[in-house]
């Protein structure tokens, strides 16, 4: 079973770790792995901008070496409004690990929230076939 609200809780409680020096922006991400468990994560910045890297793809890291390599759900917490939506790295890295109707909770520290799906945020990812 999916549960959003528990996500949205564990992603706002992960992004204080956030280690982004440069930008200042803090993001906080949970993703639902097939297997039920819940792994987090949180953005880490380098000062060689490309090197950073996204909370999502931590969090999506953190399934794989877990074991989790099918995500079901993600809840991303950021302090804009409205809710900011992952990047393109990351939705691609969605579109890989997750169907296209997986949901995505989108969530402000003000409380502001959005809903989608993976397939939503990437219509027609790129798939080697």
């Amino acid at each position: 079973m999916i549960d959003l609200e528990t996500l949205a809780a564990r992603a706002l409680a992960v992004r204080p770790r956030a280690d982004a020096p440069y930008s200042g922006f803090s993001v906080g991400a949970a993703v639902q792995g097939e297997s039920g468990s819940v792994h987090l994560g949180a953005n880490v910045e380098s000062a060689s901008y490309g090197l950073s890297i996204c909370a999502e793809r931590v969090a999506m890291a953190a399934a794989a070496v877990a074991g989790d390599r099918r995500i079901v759900a993600i809840a991303v917490v950021t302090d804009v409004d409205p809710p900011a939506t992952p990047c393109g790295a990351c939705r691609q890295w969605l579109a890989e690990r997750a169907s296209p109707d997986a949901p995505v909770l989108l969530v402000s520290t003000s409380g502001a929230r959005t809903q989608s799906t993976v397939g939503a945020l990437l219509p027609e990812a790129f798939r080697l076939r």
